[in-house]
């Protein structure tokens, strides 16, 4: 997952463009759901730069753009694009260090190259589009990102490629609540047909998030056993108590209680003693996701910080499992009581 992804992504189904039509601009300018969106032109091409080549993702971008994604905090050295400076361009850091590029070094400049549409025998003196750009700046990310993409502006790529006004090959939106962003993708699909497809951040890194959720089903599953291991603990501890209390115990029994109620006693005891290990880990767990969420302190890369999100029903989880645990504990510590043991 990159710093790049908007919240929703709309493309042509067939083909790599299309017209951006009033029909479409009516759909995405719905300010009930959608704070905004931005035109992109994306485009494979041929990096050159002092005869060291690069196969790269050329990305054109609207003024609107950092606004729908976080892409300018990304930005490691350098400043992002400006409408005010001419043929410049945004790399990444691996694709810098790759074609050894410097950051406003204004000598030699890098050129992008994407090969000319057509049939039949091609020139190779003259098989390219070329442009050439003064790298602004640098930003970083994920390894496989920092190798992706080359930004300019959405005018130089339209340039470049000889797009028409107002052909674009992606639009990207902002949407105001992001935990409706599935409702809003489903509605644009259904408005604008089959001939575009709409895909959420989700869908957009399917893979990444099958990861993560992996992921989280096994360190759910290795959590789960650690928790059982402890819980060795706590039957070692009802039990050890159990010994220390037996003269006690027999009091009891010869008072009238049964060997089910007392046997009950030290359920509750092991019970209450595991809800409250619980209620005390699932606070640091809060308290640590929170700070995570807000404040990023544990990094995948120098900008992107690991993804968390607090999700109550994986709280509800947690209760479910160590509680139903922790009364299976309790249950087997208190099954060491029996009428020999009490009168032995």
């Amino acid at each position: 997952m990159d710093v790049s992804d908007p919240d929703i992504k709309i493309t042509s189904t067939k083909g790599k463009s299309f017209i951006l039509d009033k029909n479409i601009k009516q759909h995405i300018e719905d300010k009930s759901s959608i704070l905004g969106y931005s035109k992109v032109i994306e485009e494979r091409v041929f990096l050159e730069y002092a005869d060291k080549n690069e196969i790269a993702y050329i990305k054109g971008v609207d003024d609107n753009y950092t606004t729908i994604t976080k892409i300018d905090s990304a930005i490691y050295i350098g400043d992002w694009l400006d409408k005010n400076y001419r043929n410049t361009a945004i790399i990444g850091r691996a694709t810098a260090l790759k074609l050894s590029l410097g950051v406003n070094s204004y000598g030699k400049p890098l050129t992008i190259m994407v090969p000319k549409p057509g049939k039949g025998f091609i020139n190779p003196t003259n098989a390219f589009y070329k442009m050439e750009v003064q790298i602004l700046g640098i930003y970083s990310g994920t390894e496989e990102f920092e190798s992706k993409y080359v930004f300019v502006t959405l005018n130089q790529a339209k340039n470049l490629l000889k797009f028409k006004d107002n052909q674009v090959s992606a639009l990207e939106l902002k949407i105001k609540d992001t935990d409706n962003t599935d409702a809003v993708a489903e509605k644009l699909q259904n408005l604008l047909g089959t001939a575009y497809t709409v895909k959420t951040k989700e869908q957009l890194n399917e893979v990444f998030y099958k990861v993560i959720n992996t992921e989280n089903f096994v360190s759910y599953l290795i959590f789960t056993l650690i928790i059982i291991i402890a819980l060795f603990n706590v039957i070692g501890a009802i039990i050890m108590m159990i010994i220390d209390k037996k003269q006690n115990l027999k009091t009891l029994y010869s008072l009238g209680l049964t060997i089910e109620e007392i046997k009950k006693i030290f359920r509750y005891q092991g019970f209450l003693l595991t809800c409250f290990g619980m209620l005390v880990g699932l606070l640091l767990g809060i308290i640590l996701v929170l700070l995570q969420d807000s404040y990023g302190l544990f990094m995948i890369t120098e900008s992107l910080a690991y993804p968390v999100e607090l999700q109550l029903y994986n709280v509800f989880i947690v209760i479910f499992t160590i509680t139903v645990l922790g009364f299976f504990a309790a249950k087997i510590a208190s099954s060491r009581i029996n009428k020999k043991f009490i009168e032995k």
